[in-house]
């Protein structure tokens, strides 16, 4: 066979090979492997429909402020699937792997789904919490995963904090009540997960904040008969943006792929998998499950922006340092 139709035929095997599978690498906060253990089969199945293409969707997961860190240090993620903003910034301030205005390639500013912070106690409830004042009261031991490494804790914080602004509280009386509520808390896990292994499989502390989607799982794992949620009067909405990584989707050759797999979200079946998993969907009503009602506030309603908070706060030195080191 000649030369030239023998690499002919190479090309065209090898472009066949390539059009048949791709792959994807999804870096993710730490509590939504259950999430895209049904997501990204649902989203390959309607992705082999629509173009006859084989996809791996691969998972990364850590403490949110982690995995962004891990992106910037060279992890080729092509998407970043994180539950703050800050730290999908990251990457176009520190890196350069994103453009500045990512959130406005997506609708609602590429927030899919969110999910309010709230209590998860042991059944029947023994220490009596049912607001954030009590996680202050003598004798009573919080969970909170490190706001240093974790969206989780960064949003408890803020969610303590947000309680007392909010209700007509200043930053000093919110500081003393938050430099109150660390004084409950013995262990910080550096991300969500940690939390809830400290909590429901090591049976440390009273209760456990976290986020509402986690707390259905931890029932559906351990049982109702275990633990119980409590929804404080006033808390703090987690907010879960998306996006693709620009200079890695570009190298890999994958940005239509991504792009496909992040707008997926966003579809009435992505939403619908969202509510299944008690994430609450952001752009269509999904339906099921039937959430509780709860008064709720934003870190931008709250605080100006997650870049004033993050300055303010978790900034080394700043008042979470200041807190907690003293």
């Amino acid at each position: 066979m000649p030369f030239v139709l023998r690499s002919a035929l190479l090309t065209m095997l090898l472009s066949s090979v390539s059009l048949q599978a791709a792959e994807l690498l999804n870096a993710s906060y730490d509590v939504t492997r259950e999430f895209y253990k049904d997501f990204n089969p649902a989203f390959t199945q309607y992705w082999k429909d629509k173009t006859g293409e084989t996809v791996t969707i691969n998972q990364s997961h850590g403490g949110s402020s982690k995995q962004a860190r891990a992106v910037i240090d060279g992890l080729e993620a092509d998407v970043i699937t994180m539950n703050r903003s800050a730290d999908i910034d990251v990457l176009a301030q520190k890196a350069k792997l994103i453009p500045a205005n990512w959130q406005t390639r997506l609708p609602n500013n590429s927030v899919p789904s969110a999910s309010p912070t709230v209590f998860l106690v042991r059944k029947g409830n023994p220490k009596h919490i049912k607001d954030w004042d009590d996680l202050v009261r003598p004798g009573v031991a919080v969970v909170i995963p490190n706001p240093k490494t974790s969206g989780n804790g960064k949003y408890s914080y803020l969610g303590a904090w947000g309680y007392v602004t909010q209700k007509g509280g200043d930053a000093t009386k919110a500081r003393q009540f938050v430099t109150e509520l660390f004084k409950h808390v013995s262990v910080l896990d550096t991300g969500g997960r940690g939390a809830t292994t400290t909590f429901a499989q090591r049976e440390i502390g009273d209760v456990l904040l976290t986020f509402e989607n986690e707390v259905h799982l931890i029932q559906q794992e351990f049982g109702d008969d275990k633990y119980e949620a409590v929804y404080p009067s006033l808390t703090v909405l987690a907010e879960n943006p998306v996006a693709w990584v620009d200079k890695v989707v570009d190298k890999k050759g994958t940005r239509k792929l991504a792009q496909a797999y992040l707008e997926y979200h966003f579809s009435a079946q992505g939403q619908a998998i969202a509510a299944k998993h008690y994430l609450r969907p952001q752009v269509t009503d999904a339906g099921q499950p039937a959430f509780k009602k709860v008064n709720t506030f934003t870190v931008k309603q709250a605080f100006g922006s997650w870049s004033d908070a993050e300055q303010t706060h978790f900034s080394d030195g700043g008042i979470f340092d200041q807190i907690y080191l003293k």
